[in-house]
Formats: C-alpha cells, sequence, structure tokens
C-alpha cells in the first residue's frame, strides 16, 4: 500500500492536480482533495479484465483480430466516443484514416455552440491562471457551475493569493439563468453569488437586452423575462467598473435551437465591455471526457476539430453531417467503434450496426457488441496527457497501479496494424 501524492485529475475539466490517492493492489481510495467528479472515477473498481468476442473472454490478439476484420470491408464507419488522451486519439485518428472513417466526439453537439461562433466571429477568452490572478467579477450563465466543477471556486477563485488582488474574498459572483446547488460560490466572508432567474430558453432574450445596456442602447421595456432591466443596467455597470470581469458559459447545457447565436452575443459582448477602458475575457467549460483532448489533436492533426470524415481520402469537416446519432439513424454508417476510457456509464448508443467498444472496465450494454476491449484509464492505469478547459495546458497524467489493462493508443494502433 503507497499513498501517491499530487495526482492530476482527467475528469473534472479544471486540471485539479493536488489529489492524495492510496493505492493497494488495482484499489484506489481519493483520501485528500477529492470531489463528486473526481473521487468516483479514481475509485471504480476493475471488473473487466479480459476481451470479448461475441460475449465470450478471448485473448488480446483475437480481439484485435476479429476487430480488424470487422472493419476490413466497411464503407462508413464511424468512430464516436473519441474519449481518451492525446496518444490515444493519435491512434484513433490513424485508425479513422486507414479505414475511412467518421470520427464524432460525444460532446461535440454542445462544443458546436462554441466552434459555430468562435469561426463567424473569433472571440477573447482567457486561462484558468488569468482566472486566479485578475478575475474581480464573474458572471455564470446559464449552467451551475459547482456541479461543473465542484472545486473551481476553491481553487480559481476563493484561493488565498493572486498576483493582481489584494483581497480575492472580495471578488463578486453573478449567475445568470441557473441557481448554484450548493455554498462553493459564497465567498470567505460568507457573501452569497446573486441570482438573475431566468430559464434556460430565454437566455438569449436576456443576454440580447444586457449587451444593448453594455453599449449605452436605451431599453424601454422594465422587465425581460422576468429579469428587472434595473438589474440588467447594474450588471452592465459593474461590468465597466470591474478591473478584470470574466464570463463563462457550458455551450452543452444551452439545450436549443441555434444556441451558437447566444456564445455569439456572449461573445461580442466582451469585446464591447472591453472597448470601454477596461478588461473582460470569455471561459468557456469544457474538457470533460476528453472532449478538449479530441478537439486539439484533430484540430493539429488535420486543422479541423472532431466530427470529421476520411471517407473520400482525406479530412473532410461538417459539424452537423458527421453525427454518430445521425448517420446511425439514416443507415449511413456500416459499423461502430466506440472509445471511452474514462467513463464505463457513457455506453455507445443502440444500433444493430457491427460494434466494436475500446472502453473501461465495467461499461454495462443493453446488447452485447462483437468486440469489447476493455483498456486502462489514462492518469491511472498508464500516463498520458489531457488537456484541460482552457486548452492551454497539456496535464501529464500519472500511472498508479500496475491493472495489466492496455492503453486506448496501444489497442487502436494494433486494430490499424492488423488492416
Amino acid at each position: 500500500m503507497i499513498e501517491v501524492t499530487e495526482v492530476p485529475s482527467p475528469f473534472c475539466g479544471i486540471g485539479t492536480d493536488d489529489l492524495t490517492i492510496r493505492v493497494e493492489g488495482v484499489s484506489l481510495k481519493v483520501i485528500d482533495n477529492g470531489c463528486a467528479i473526481n473521487t468516483p472515477a479514481f475509485e471504480q473498481a476493475i471488473t473487466d479484465t479480459s476481451p470479448r468476442v461475441n460475449g465470450k473472454e478471448v485473448h488480446l490478439d483475437i480481439a484485435i483480430a476479429a476487430a480488424a476484420a470487422l472493419l476490413k470491408d466497411t464503407h462508413l464507419p464511424v468512430i464516436g466516443g473519441c474519449a481518451t488522451d492525446v496518444n490515444g486519439m493519435r491512434g484513433l485518428l490513424a485508425l479513422a484514416d486507414r479505414v475511412g472513417a467518421v470520427v464524432d466526439n460525444m460532446n461535440f453537439t454542445g462544443a458546436r455552440n462554441n466552434f459555430l461562433a468562435l469561426q463567424d466571429s473569433g472571440w477573447m477568452n482567457t486561462t484558468l491562471a488569468e482566472v486566479k490572478n485578475r478575475c474581480d467579477l464573474l458572471l455564470v450563465v446559464g449552467t451551475d457551475l459547482e456541479a461543473f466543477a465542484p472545486r473551481f471556486f476553491e481553487r480559481y477563485l476563493w484561493n488565498k493569493e493572486a498576483m493582481f488582488l489584494d483581497d480575492t474574498s472580495s471578488r463578486e459572483v453573478i449567475c445568470l439563468g441557473k441557481s448554484p446547488s450548493g455554498s462553493a460560490s459564497t465567498s470567505p466572508t460568507g457573501k452569497q453569488a446573486q441570482l438573475l432567474p431566468c430559464v434556460t430558453e430565454d437566455l438569449p432574450e436576456v443576454i440580447a437586452v444586457l449587451r444593448a445596456l453594455v453599449k449605452g442602447q436605451p431599453i424601454t421595456a422594465t422587465a425581460v423575462c422576468g429579469i428587472a432591466v434595473a438589474d440588467l443596467q447594474a450588471l452592465a455597470d459593474k461590468f465597466k467598473a470591474a478591473r478584470y470581469s470574466v464570463v463563462t458559459w457550458a455551450a452543452g447545457a444551452l439545450a436549443y435551437a441555434q444556441a451558437e447565436l447566444t456564445v455569439q452575443t456572449l461573445s461580442e459582448m466582451i469585446k464591447d465591455i472591453n472597448n470601454q477602458n477596461t478588461r473582460c475575457s470569455g471561459l468557456p467549460l469544457a474538457g470533460k471526457e476528453g472532449d478538449q483532448t479530441a478537439n486539439q489533436v484533430c484540430g493539429w492533426t488535420t486543422g479541423y476539430p472532431a466530427r470529421m470524415r476520411f471517407s473520400a481520402g482525406f479530412p473532410e469537416y461538417d459539424p452537423f453531417l458527421n453525427d454518430t446519432h445521425l448517420l446511425l439513424a439514416n443507415g449511413e454508417a456500416d459499423a461502430l467503434v466506440w472509445v471511452q476510457a474514462f467513463n464505463s456509464k457513457s455506453a455507445p448508443p443502440e444500433t444493430t450496426l457491427p460494434t466494436i467498444v475500446v472502453a473501461r472496465s465495467g461499461m454495462v450494454f443493453t446488447k452485447e457488441p462483437e468486440v469489447f476491449i476493455p483498456v486502462g484509464t489514462p492518469g491511472i492505469d498508464h500516463v498520458g496527457h489531457a488537456y484541460r478547459m482552457d486548452n492551454v495546458v497539456a496535464i501529464r497524467l500519472k500511472k498508479l497501479r500496475e491493472s495489466g489493462l492496455p492503453s486506448t493508443a496501444e489497442v487502436l494502433n494494433a486494430i490499424e496494424q492488423a488492416l
């Protein structure tokens, strides 16, 4: 039994790197600095150690040969999930290139709201380090930040020391839309976050009015979607008075049509604030289950984020048509490869197509896939790299135990070589 300190996490998205974990054989116990996301992810037990072909346990070499045989004569296989580390994504793209597959990250539908806004008009975003050292006003839009990243406030807002603030407890937090689920957003002095409540579907109208107020445009209405215009005017004034304000949102939580326009309005409002003798930046929330890692590796390898296809012999990007669920529903795909090395509860979508699952031990299926290969989890069973939510830091993940499970990269590279 050993204790490993300063353990980085690939699960929470914010680059938590101070966990202490007790390792006893293949069992892990988080004994310090855990949270509702990291603790169960690290402590999950290993239940599957052998690959299966048609439900029967086989040697790894046989499973790899069976997977290669299923993919050999396919015309448009889909590789979904894409939840792995940097090397895993490199292996995934090599396999996709070999078989002419579609590559689709499981969180891309939400992330698309960000990409469409970024590609259309650009944005001005910040990093977690800048939030920690500079932010004096935080606006949380349309999401419960405490549920998304339980330790965000502890590590990046209520930190004891900051380079450009004398007293971090004086920071102000305002929630637009959803209320916090706990008390993490309450300052060390007991000041609670201000809430401007509205339903998610009303955010486009509320944010449009807020941007107009920031620009000094007159609003004749007294309320918008239940929020007093006077309260929105007060928020606009606080943006102008702040030294370094930050606006954060989770694109996946904006679950309504054309939500990319909401992200664009927020991004343009941030630019407007920067034109008024102060600083303001955006902070999109992401980084869970390898979504930022998938898009980063796809970006530097092909020039595109995930949701592209290689069927023409070169990468073709389409954020709408290259959707796993759409391709399965339309009968365009002829095989599914599901890659999920982080979350065993994230099973592949149900389909009658031949299915290959390369995933974390413990995954339960409504229909047993033709091939299931359990793999090690990056940051637990092998070393690796994963990008946190702000895309500027590749977290160096540690190996904590000897499980005997192969990495995603090893499995996908072996399948590609078998072809």
